[in-house]
Formats: structure tokens, C-alpha cells, sequence
């Protein structure tokens, strides 16, 4: 056990998870937050899933392809808006480059490893605090309308498998058995279940994990930017779980983080009686076109799309309405008459893992950031990492 006085820069998801491996491990912690709550930006409203079946990174080429096939189409799931932007433009440099090294497999490894860890200290988190957020052992639905997709999930699946993962290829009936909302859905194909993923609403569990680590003694600054050079001198480690700030809150003491804002959509749609039985009971992953979806409590998220659009959160609505155009086809008698949309900046890396290291400028500074759109399922694991990285310094 220690007692050093450790800040963590960032109330999100991975931020939360970081204090509170810090805390049991006995550092004096503080949490510092820009805005007013935890949770409250990128751990905002994601799809839910905790998707150990969706660890598949992005530096293929046939993600080039279907990037540059999308190039003009607005309402493309992959979308890159041209611009004069230097550090877009490194990023996606650097992204070929990874692409051209051909690490997709062994990155697609580690990020799989990554969320089976973070699965049981998930579990862990929920015996030892209590925390409620909609939290549900639904399983995953992969479903297919597309040959050639159907058959990748049946190479993606093989190294599922060998690394101890479920991954059950399903014919088009038993797709429906699966979930009964699909009964009439004559497009579906086939199917991949994972019955071992869940979901849960990831903004519940940062309110609940602050809350419960306020009881145990850590502190909570919100509502003001924290920075490196303020805070540095006052504490004996800081760690930079900033999301897509990280890139700022490097640049502060000469270091260059290779991470940029990705942006996603999501809308939220209230389940009355009504509309309930119409609802999916398991989650869903459409790998085609990118859409997720979940049910958490009386609520149906439907989330997905990915933009290169700078720090822009601003909600385009000919980004939204593919995803409520997606609902209506899959679950035609599902009322989506109200619904919440919502956007956020995923801190996305070239090489599609997250940073867990040790600043090269500072010894005070570690980073835990860049998870992308997979820290709701691997940022527990991450958390532990980066702090036996930073005991292990102490000795």
C-alpha cells in the first residue's frame, strides 16, 4: 500500500475506473472534471454494449475502401469530412501506415484480451459497490443481411474462439428464435450470437462509481479545465484519462499523443407498454452498417456511425436519421415518435489501442486514454494496468 496523492484528469468511464484502482490501492485521490457531473461527455449515451464480440480494429483495407466508396455520401456509416485539419491528416497517415503494417490481427488479439479481463472486474466492481445501471447479461445478436459479411463473421469468429470467446454462428431462423422483434424480418440472412456479452447504461455507472468513490474518501473537483502545469507541482502522479483532451493536455509539457476526436451519434427512444413488446430483449450489432442496439430499463439505444469532423459535437440530423431509418426497417412497429439524439467525440489512436504508458517528458504524468469506441468494454482492464505501472515506479 502507498500513500501518494494522485489526480486523475477525466470523470469518464476509463477516469472512474483508474480512481478507483488508485483508491484501493491507496493513493489519496482527486478527480478533476470540466464539467459538472461525471460521465457527462464521451460515457454520455453510448450504445451499452459491453462487447467483447466487437473488438475487431479498423486498420484493414477494406476499411480504406469502404471509407473512400463513402467519401460523398452523408449519411455513409463511415464518414470523412474534407478539411484543412494537420492533425486529421496525420492521424489518417499514420492510420495506412499502421494498416500497411498488417497488425490488425494481433491488435484485434489484445483488444479481445483487453474486454475478457475487463468482463470479471466488471463483475467485481458491481459485487463490491453495489452500483445499479441498467446492467444486463443479454448477450450480443451479429445479424447479417449480406453475404460477404456473413462470411467474414465466420473467419472473425474462428479467432473468437481460440482465444476462449463464444461466438456461435446462427442460421436466419434461428436468428428470430433468438429475437423475437426480427420475427418478420425477411432480410436477415444469418447471424453470430454471443450469449457471454452484456450491456448497461455506461452514464448510470460513472454517477454511481463517483458517488461511491466520494464515500471512500476521494475528492471531486468539476466544472473547471485542469491542466498539466497546474496541476503537476501539487500531487506526486497525475493521469490523463481525458478522452480527446489528451492530445491537448500532452501538447502542455511537449508530448504528442497520437489521439483525434471520432465522432458518433446515438438516439435514446422511450419503451412505453406500448411500445415494449416491440423492443429487442438481446443486443443487437448490425456489422454492416455499424448499428448497435440495447435495452436499458425502459429505454432503447440505438447507436453507431462514425465522422471525422474535427471537435464538431454539433447533432446533424442526416447523421441521426439513418440510424431511426435502421430502426424502423429492423422493428417496424416500434414507436420512435419521441427520442433523444445525442453525439460525442471518441478519442480514437492510428492503431486503434488505447495509451498506457508513462509520459517520456514528465515522470509525474501517465496516460490512460485513446480507447475509442470500446472504453465502455475494456477500460477496467486498462485502469489496472496503468496503476501497477505506477506502483512499480515507487520500487
Amino acid at each position: 500500500m502507498t500513500n501518494n496523492s494522485s489526480a486523475v484528469i477525466g470523470a469518464g468511464v476509463v477516469g472512474l475506473t483508474t480512481a478507483y484502482y488508485l483508491a484501493k490501492a491507496g493513493h489519496r485521490v482527486t478527480v478533476y472534471d470540466s464539467e459538472h457531473y461525471a460521465g457527462m461527455q464521451t460515457s454520455r449515451a453510448n450504445g451499452g454494449q459491453i462487447s467483447v464480440s466487437n473488438s475487431q480494429v479498423w486498420t484493414t483495407w477494406p476499411t480504406i475502401q469502404r471509407g473512400l466508396r463513402w467519401l460523398l455520401r452523408p449519411d455513409a456509416p463511415l464518414l470523412i469530412r474534407p478539411r484543412m485539419d494537420l492533425d486529421m491528416i496525420a492521424w489518417l497517415w499514420q492510420f495506412v501506415k499502421h494498416t500497411r503494417a498488417n497488425t490488425s490481427r494481433q491488435r484485434t488479439q489484445d483488444t479481445i484480451m483487453l474486454g475478457l479481463e475487463s468482463r470479471l472486474l466488471y463483475a467485481d466492481i458491481r459485487d463490491k459497490t453495489g452500483i445499479q445501471f441498467d446492467y444486463a447479461p443479454s448477450g450480443i445478436l451479429h445479424v447479417y443481411t449480406d453475404e460477404k459479411y456473413l462470411s467474414a463473421a465466420e473467419l472473425e469468429g474462428r479467432t473468437y474462439r481460440q482465444l476462449g470467446c463464444d461466438w456461435r454462428m446462427c442460421t436466419a431462423d434461428q436468428v428470430r428464435t433468438l429475437e423475437p422483434a426480427l420475427k418478420n424480418n425477411s432480410r436477415i440472412i444469418g447471424g453470430a450470437w454471443t450469449q457471454s456479452d452484456s450491456v448497461g447504461d455506461i452514464h448510470k455507472f460513472c454517477m454511481g462509481l463517483a458517488q461511491y468513490l466520494q464515500q471512500q474518501g476521494v475528492k471531486f473537483s468539476y466544472g473547471t479545465p485542469a491542466t498539466l502545469k497546474q496541476l503537476v507541482p501539487a500531487y506526486d502522479h497525475v493521469i490523463v484519462c481525458a478522452g480527446t483532451g489528451s492530445r491537448r493536455l500532452g501538447r502542455e509539457i511537449g508530448e504528442r499523443l497520437p489521439v483525434y476526436p471520432v465522432k458518433g451519434y446515438s438516439v435514446t427512444v422511450p419503451l412505453d407498454a406500448e411500445s415494449r413488446p416491440h423492443a429487442p430483449l438481446v443486443s443487437l450489432l448490425d456489422d454492416e452498417r455499424k448499428i448497435v442496439t440495447s435495452t436499458l430499463g425502459d429505454r432503447l439505444r440505438i447507436a453507431g456511425t462514425a465522422e471525422f469532423t474535427g471537435y464538431n459535437t454539433d447533432i446533424t440530423m442526416s447523421r441521426v436519421r439513418p440510424l431511426l431509418e435502421w430502426c424502423h426497417s429492423m422493428f417496424p412497429d416500434l414507436k420512435t415518435d419521441q427520442f433523444n439524439p445525442w453525439a460525442c467525440l471518441r478519442p480514437m489512436t492510428p492503431d486503434m489501442m488505447p495509451i498506457v504508458r508513462h509520459s517520456t517528458t514528465s515522470h509525474k504524468v501517465f496516460y490512460n486514454t485513446g480507447h475509442g469506441h470500446l472504453g465502455w468494454t475494456t477500460a477496467p482492464a486498462t485502469a489496472q494496468q496503468v496503476v501497477r505501472l505506477i506502483d512499480s515506479k515507487q520500487h
